[in-house]
């Protein structure tokens, strides 16, 4: 179960993105969520939202419905 990168996102994007998936059956991992957390840079840093190999289209035809802001 290879996992493979969705995107990158902002912090809270991330985490509300992980939830959508995840209710939508797809497992989805944010990673690097709370790197540099000790210097105060935890929210310039883009955090990847990664996926199953398998789900990596069903993940990213979720994403594109989603409205833009």
């Amino acid at each position: 179960m290879p996992l493979t990168e969705l995107g990158r996102f902002a912090r809270v994007e991330a985490h509300i993105l992980v939830g959508r998936l995840e209710s939508e059956g797809i497992p989805a991992v944010a990673f690097d969520a709370e790197a540099s957390i000790a210097d105060g840079s935890a929210f310039l840093i883009p955090v990847r939202v990664m996926v199953d190999d398998d789900d990596l289209t069903a993940a990213c035809a979720i994403l594109s419905a989603l409205p833009e802001n």
